[in-house]
């Protein structure tokens, strides 16, 4: 299955085989159960505990990426009709962009595959990575510690043999957090990338109307053809965004806070290990927050960039029907469609520095004090 979509195919293999699409097997609920009764062990534990604030804070950070785990996990199962039918119409503008003769259209379809395929194989290794620090970090403090702190009511976790018990767990759990978190990311950071490619196509498109000028009927029915994909776009992004902005507002509002206090985390951690470990939490939520705000970010440049192909058809040289044609998508393009943070902030570049300098300010702040 989408064995033509290199840029996906990784992305939905992991997610099918937990069964969150395309499948329906005991695995989905194995892996949801696990993980959703370990998110609970946390809230009570960060309600319950009395531990020092480099515990606190490193563990405010692991339930709010295992709550944002399973969120995004219980979103997929919910519009699983949607995600799929996305999908399926995503590998028909794969395969219409396929059937193209021109070669600049099948060099953005091999380079997006090519990039993406890296991308994702890229993010799951930070993953992984990140859970071995998960696993690794007990063993580097000098008191007994779980790689995510959780309280059962009732039971000593720190006593043996529930200690053993209950690491053992988290360290099978992890990988599974990992595989529904890490590829999700991936997944619709592809949808992203291939939206960049229509809108590419888009705009080649446009500026090779110039061959056919002087036939009046078949410019107006390239220019149709034109404003039917551009309207396939803009549906296209609509629904990657109905689909995705909650979640990403959740993301926008967690991934601040989490880095300010990461930061502060790297600066009282008692020994260079931790520091290591630390520091590749922070890596792994950077890269992926990143990925994220590139991709949108182009895809949106990549929307006004239309406007300019348009005009630059010399579209005031085609006869008057087309003209207005072509000034409709003008104006069109004027507004671009964009993934955004809950339905009220494109995601941007400039809207990713803006979150990075408040988490520094907030860091600057929190040191001043500490110190």
């Amino acid at each position: 299955m989408f064995d033509d979509l290199q840029l996906i195919h990784m992305s939905v293999r992991i997610l099918r085989f937990w069964s969150l699409i395309y499948e329906h097997t005991w695995r989905r609920y194995v892996c949801l159960s696990m993980t959703t009764f370990l998110v609970f062990t946390q809230l009570y534990y960060m309600f319950r505990t009395s531990e020092g604030i480099v515990s606190i804070i490193r563990n405010s950070y692991m339930l709010v990426l295992w709550f944002n785990t399973i969120l995004r996990a219980y979103l997929l199962l919910y519009d699983r009709e949607k995600y799929e039918k996305l999908l399926s119409d995503l590998e028909k503008f794969n395969f219409d962009l396929k059937q193209s003769k021109d070669f600049y259209i099948q060099d953005l379809l091999a380079e997006v595959n090519k990039t993406g395929k890296y991308m994702a194989q890229g993010n799951l290794f930070l993953g992984l990575l990140t859970c071995f620090g998960f696993g690794f970090y007990p063993f580097f403090v000098n008191e007994r510690v779980l790689p995510f702190g959780s309280m059962i009511p009732g039971v000593d976790e720190y006593k043996s043999p529930f200690y053993e018990f209950w690491y053992f767990y988290q360290m099978i759990i992890t990988p599974m957090g990992c595989c529904m978190y890490i590829p999700y990311t991936s997944l619709i950071v592809g949808c992203i990338m291939f939206g960049i490619v229509m809108c590419k196509a888009l705009q080649f498109r446009l500026k090779t109307l110039h061959r056919v000028r002087h036939d009046e009927p078949l410019i107006r029915k390239h220019v149709r053809e034109c404003i039917r994909y551009q309207l396939c776009i803009i549906d296209y992004i609509a629904r990657v965004n109905s689909l995705t902005t909650y979640i990403f507002l959740l993301e926008f509002l967690a991934f601040g806070t989490l880095l300010c206090a990461l930061l502060f985390l790297l600066i009282i951690v008692d020994s260079s290990a931790q520091a290591i470990i630390v520091c590749a939490y922070i890596a792994m939520i950077f890269a992926q927050i990143l990925s994220l705000y590139w991709y949108a970010n182009e895809l949106r440049e990549q929307n006004l960039a239309i406007a300019a192909a348009a005009y630059d058809t010399e579209w005031f040289t085609f006869p008057i029907p087309v003209q207005k044609y072509i000034l409709l998508m003008i104006l069109r393009a004027q507004k671009p469609p964009a993934i955004m943070v809950g339905n009220t902030q494109p995601i941007t570049l400039e809207l990713f520095q803006s979150l990075l300098n408040a988490s520094y300010t907030y860091f600057t702040l929190l040191k001043r004090v500490y110190t």
